[in-house]
């Protein structure tokens, strides 16, 4: 497939931006409308953590078959079946009255918005010159945090003006004004004819990924780490400060954005820094080694400190969350570990790990609360008692990342 013209690429990568945007957002929404979905459907806190953990449940369902879909179907065609999902899900969620529809109805949105980072991805692989690739997916990553950022205070204000169904209306809506945007500038996808030679060689198997020593040693750090990183932005963080610091569901949306604000930063120089610390010999593994204890710290403190952080747990859930992106570097270290042919499927089945991760966390913490309430623990203390559990849980996915021999020897 030929090269695409800059004008035509700029045109493909806003059509792709503007449905991650849209993804990010649905992603992160249940975090502000959480106080409002507990009050309406008498939700507890296993409620909610499933709810919110549906999402993920949905999007890691598909990350398999999808990489195998979009080398045979191309971006193009796969995420227009997709985004079509995604509306329903949407539509779905405005109109549920009970706690399954809710919950039915975010499984549906997280396989239909599962296609948004990968599908753009792919498609840039053969449609952008290698500088124009780099740049892309630095922009596609800072486009998917305007959408969180876009998720505290902006829906926050809208939320007693419309109410929460009406929001949904509205993102079905933008979700199908994403697909029309796609099905005019996206280019079709054209199968490359493999050589006799070609197809003599054996297919990529993702029992190859599962079985390579470096992909096992980071899977724990996905699973945990990197999954509970977005499982605390996207969910947690906002009971936290309503329930145990005292925050308004307004100073929690605000603490929410500026959280956010503060990540889209991060990546920003993350994307500006590690070209220049590999240049220096700061491999991915080295700067994980050095960088993750401080979010161990961090979250330590906010556990120990509980309801006495006071106005300051914003602050300090920000800075844990910024010293959580260390794992974010290990996602192209898992790739480069690999041969081309293997890429895909290696960030699909990461991909795979960490938002099951995300799962698991948002729903295991809710378990935790109510279950250590059940035994007589008062809010606050439940909490922190959950939280432990999850801390212990990351420190040992660390441990075990730095007792694993490294078998990278792609340099990353």
């Amino acid at each position: 497939m030929k090269l695409l013209s800059r004008r035509h690429a700029v045109v493909v990568f806003v059509a792709f931006a503007f449905a991650y945007f849209l993804s990010s957002l649905i992603r992160a929404i249940t975090a502000t409308l959480s106080p409002t979905l507990t009050q309406e459907f008498a939700l507890d806190a296993q409620a909610l953590g499933l709810l919110a953990g549906a999402y993920f449940f949905g999007f890691a369902a598909t990350q398999l078959p999808l990489g195998a879909w979009l080398d045979r179907h191309g971006p193009k065609k796969v995420i227009l079946y997709f985004l079509l999902v995604a509306v329903l899900g949407c539509v779905a969620f405005a109109m549920s009255g009970s706690f399954t529809g809710l919950l039915l109805a975010r499984v549906l949105t997280g396989v239909g918005v599962s296609a948004c980072l990968m599908a753009p991805l792919t498609g840039y692989r053969r449609w952008f010159v290698p500088s124009s690739q780099m740049r892309a997916n630095s922009w596609m990553l800072m486009t998917g945090s305007f959408g969180m950022v876009a998720s505290t205070l902006p829906v926050q204000w809208l939320l007693p003006l419309v109410g929460w169904r009406a929001l949904f209306w509205a993102l079905a809506a933008l979700v199908a004004l994403a697909m029309l945007l796609i099905a005019w500038q996206v280019p079709q996808w054209q199968t490359v004819a493999t050589s006799g030679s070609d197809s003599a060689v054996a297919k990529p198997s993702y029992a190859e990924v599962w079985r390579h020593p470096y992909f096992r040693k980071m899977a724990p750090m996905a699973f945990f780490i990197y999954g509970g990183l977005i499982a605390m932005q996207t969910l947690w963080v906002t009971p936290w400060m309503i329930r145990v610091a005292g925050f308004t569901p307004l100073q929690a949306a605000t603490g929410l954005f500026g959280l956010n604000m503060a990540m889209l930063g991060t990546f920003f120089a993350w994307g500006m820094a590690f070209p220049w610390l590999a240049r220096r010999g700061y491999s991915s593994d080295r700067l994980i080694a050095f960088g993750l204890p401080v979010s161990f710290i961090l979250l330590a403190s906010i556990i120990a400190l509980g309801s006495s952080i006071g106005a300051w747990a914003g602050v300090a859930w920000a800075l844990y969350c910024m010293s959580c992106t260390f794992v974010s570097l290990a996602q192209p270290a898992v790739a480069m570990a690999f041969p081309p042919n293997l890429a895909g499927r290696a960030l699909s089945s990461y991909n795979l790990l960490l938002f099951a991760g995300v799962f698991a966390v948002q729903w295991g913490i809710g378990l935790a609360i109510d279950g250590f309430q059940a035994l007589g623990r008062t809010e606050e203390t439940a909490f922190q008692a959950a939280m432990t559990i999850y801390l212990l849980c990351t420190i040992a996915s660390y441990v075990f990342f730095l007792s694993t021999k490294s078998h990278n020897r792609q340099p990353c």
